[in-house]
């Protein structure tokens, strides 16, 4: 008999601790782990103490679902062979009907179409006019436009963590710390090429034989200070000063001239890991960290160099700071973080003010995007809630919530969408106000990506959730 207690209180004890990583793991920047991982994700818990920012919270109204849409479940995406190597993508069948076909392009709101890997959880995403690039834990880039495979590429080593396009170069961000650079080498051919990785390898061997070029980064551990080393969970560009910030779970924000790739700093921004940076408005750049703070740098004239320096802490919680989205027209900053809020910040003349927080998820945020007027954020409780930034700033709509995916999503991106209903109405001589309204609306396209190996595509419109608000 004691034999048989002792065995039940070893099952109970094993599943109670399984419970525990589970949940664990649903607070930081990878909500499900995987072996590459799991040696890194018990280091990202969130050692801050402070308070956090006042519990002022923006207004809302009451949340609705976009799944009664006819179109939710189709699909319009119908692809063919890649020529890179077989597709591991399953696609939905396309219900080859007329009448079928003319309701999803004139749909206003609601998916488009869906993804589903076979294997590989989608970590990251990155679009860039009507190409869509997606990496997970595969290791591939894939590249699709006009909803059909059109190319992609693979690295060695790294799952891939974030993505960033620049002209013909993209850039990505990996596990192993590596940030790869690949060049598109042209329409005819559909191809890319890696053609280096930062730090280059002639700036990391010159350091590497420098003793003054290494930092101490654990006990008895040092390395070259250019490097990161471990994973880059983030990248951002500012293309006006032709700068990449690059941000890691080793607590540094770099900043990459990407003329000629040099790293021109490294800052140790954080107490624990860096999960997002973004470029800002009035020369800032955000950072966001699993120690629970949001911080806020801007590169000034120190001495005879130019050198980043932090401005404002904005928030410090006991939470992880897990994704940063910026509205620069707005001059509005947002953060998602462990506890399921987004919170935000709206510039006043020469500071910036917290604004509130949107609550709309019961478990924690994992990525926010921003889209005109739009404010999206994901959740690893497998839904997107739609906001809508109202005149004033302080006043945020809960529209929708987007609900489908099977797992967390973990990252979102938006792209605008040209194809509005700017023809619908040509021969319209007479257009009441309704029409007149409907044309000067904005159209989104947002791609959001799950650890369920899937990507959905959405259609979002600024004014067109109306019909949704009344249900």
């Amino acid at each position: 008999m004691a034999r048989k207690k002792n065995s039940m209180g070893a099952m109970l004890l094993e599943k109670e601790s399984f419970r525990r990583t589970k949940f664990g793991t649903l607070l930081y920047s990878d909500p499900i782990s995987d072996p590459e991982e799991s040696n890194s994700n018990s280091a990202r818990s969130s050692n801050a103490s402070s308070a956090p920012s006042p519990p002022r919270t923006s207004s809302f109204y009451t949340t609705t679902t976009i799944t009664n849409s006819p179109n939710y479940f189709m699909s319009p995406w119908n692809q063919s062979a890649s020529p890179y190597v077989k597709s591991p993508w399953i696609h939905q069948p396309f219900l080859d009907s007329s009448e079928e076909s003319s309701e999803i392009s004139d749909c206003k709101n609601g998916l488009i179409g869906s993804l589903v890997r076979e294997e590989g959880h989608i970590y990251s995403l990155a679009a860039s006019g009507d190409l869509l690039y997606t990496g997970s834990d595969s290791k591939n880039i894939r590249v699709w436009k006009n909803l059909k495979e059109y190319s992609g590429f693979k690295s060695h080593s790294g799952l891939v963590k974030t993505i960033v396009v620049y002209g013909d170069k993209i850039f990505t961000g990996h596990q192993d710390g590596k940030i790869r650079v690949w060049k598109f080498m042209g329409k005819k051919r559909k191809a890319y090429k890696r053609v280096g990785s930062l730090p280059t390898i002639r700036d990391y061997l010159k350091s590497s034989i420098n003793p003054k070029a290494y930092v101490e980064v654990r006990r008895n551990r040092n390395v070259p200070w250019i490097k990161h080393f471990d994973a880059v969970s983030s990248l951002s560009l500012d293309k006006e000063r032709g700068l990449l910030y690059s941000g890691s779970w080793d607590k540094t924000l770099k900043v990459w001239r990407l003329s000629d790739s040099k790293c021109l700093e490294s800052i140790t921004a954080h107490h624990d890991a860096i999960n997002s940076v973004v470029v800002g408005f009035d020369g800032l750049v955000f950072t966001g960290s699993a120690d629970g703070t949001v911080k806020a740098w801007r590169r000034e004239l120190v001495g005879n160099s130019a050198k980043h320096v932090l401005v404002e802490t904005l928030l410090k919680q006991d939470n992880a700071v897990t994704s940063l989205a910026v509205n620069a027209v707005a001059a509005t900053i947002y953060a998602g973080s462990s506890d399921g809020l987004v919170n935000f910040w709206e510039r006043q003349k020469h500071f910036l003010e917290y604004g509130g927080a949107l609550r709309g998820h019961k478990l924690a945020v994992l990525c926010v995007a921003v889209a005109g007027n739009l404010v999206l954020s994901g959740s690893a409780d497998k839904s997107i809630c739609v906001w809508r930034r109202e005149e004033g700033g302080v006043v945020h709509s809960c529209l929708t919530v987007l609900t489908g995916h099977n797992g967390p999503v973990k990252c979102l991106t938006v792209e605008d969408d040209q194809n509005d209903n700017d023809d619908d109405d040509k021969n319209d001589d007479s257009e009441d106000e309704a029409v007149v309204k409907n044309k000067s609306d904005q159209y989104w396209t947002v791609y959001s990506g799950s650890l369920d190996k899937s990507v959905k595509v959405w259609r979002l419109s600024e004014q067109g959730f109306n019909a949704y608000e009344d249900m």
